[in-house]
């Protein structure tokens, strides 16, 4: 699928690797719209690449379909939709002060996995008003998970638990969605420099980049965004999710 036309929605787009891929869409041609709880990073994200934003709380029904509506009505229906909204709240099943409230577990559910998933099932919604391509393709959807969905360390259990999530939707969703030529993916992130390690101090950061095989740095937001095109572009690519990881393999502290 080519990029160059279609809209496009991002959500997390207003920072790290949702801003790399709205970046690297809007370098492509696509009408991006910008989703973020952060209203104002992602006015700043939609100014820069030429698109539109809006605030959205990908965990709520209401908001992420005032918000899909709002970038229909600003570009057509969603023809690519990329989800990078997350938190990564660490947190031990039991810690020192007693079991983890369960609030603050459901928090990281809503928000990574329900979220991924009503923001997907709004835009395929989308998706299915367009006329296919030639290909037989009207739409993609690129998700977003994490190696801490195989290799969830001590305090990852929410998060891991999340992003296993993701993981384990992408093939049913993609042959849910077949007949209806649109194709759902997701990408496994390593460590990339995103704000949440990017304030990390300093000696931290070097120490986690030494745990990378090769290349033994973070991933940027662009090298992100890369496969992203590359999930987009590519017709015959679909039910996968790729590991974009240096070759890590997360130690269970």
């Amino acid at each position: 699928m080519d990029a160059q036309g279609l809209p496009a929605i991002v959500t997390g787009g207003g920072s790290g690797l949702g801003a790399g891929a709205a970046r690297a869409l809007a370098t492509a041609g696509a009408k991006v719209a910008v989703l973020d709880i952060n209203k104002a990073a992602a006015d700043a994200v939609a100014a820069e690449v030429g698109g539109v934003a809006f605030e959205c709380d990908v965990s709520d029904a209401a908001s992420g379909k005032a918000a899909v509506d709002a970038a229909r009505d600003a570009h057509g229906p969603a023809a690519i939709c990329v989800n990078c909204a997350g938190i990564g709240t660490p947190g031990r099943i039991v810690g020192r002060d007693g079991p983890m409230d369960l609030e603050q577990f459901a928090r990281v559910i809503n928000i990574n996995l329900i979220g991924t998933f009503n923001i997907m099932r709004l835009a395929a919604a989308d998706m299915m008003m367009r006329e296919p391509n030639g290909d037989g393709e009207r739409g993609s959807v690129v998700n977003t998970a994490s190696v801490a969905a195989y290799e969830g360390q001590v305090g990852q259990a929410a998060y891991s638990a999340s992003k296993g999530g993701v993981v384990g939707m992408t093939l049913p969703a993609a042959r849910e969605f077949a007949r209806n030529g649109i194709r759902v993916l997701a990408i496994a992130p390593g460590l990339f420099a995103t704000p949440m390690l990017m304030g990390l101090p300093e000696n931290v950061q070097e120490s986690l980049a030494q745990t990378l095989p090769f290349p033994s740095r973070f991933g940027t937001p662009d090298e992100y965004a890369s496969l992203v095109m590359h999930m987009v572009s590519n017709p015959v690519l679909n039910g996968e999710v790729i590991r974009l990881d240096s070759a890590i393999r997360l130690a269970p502290t």
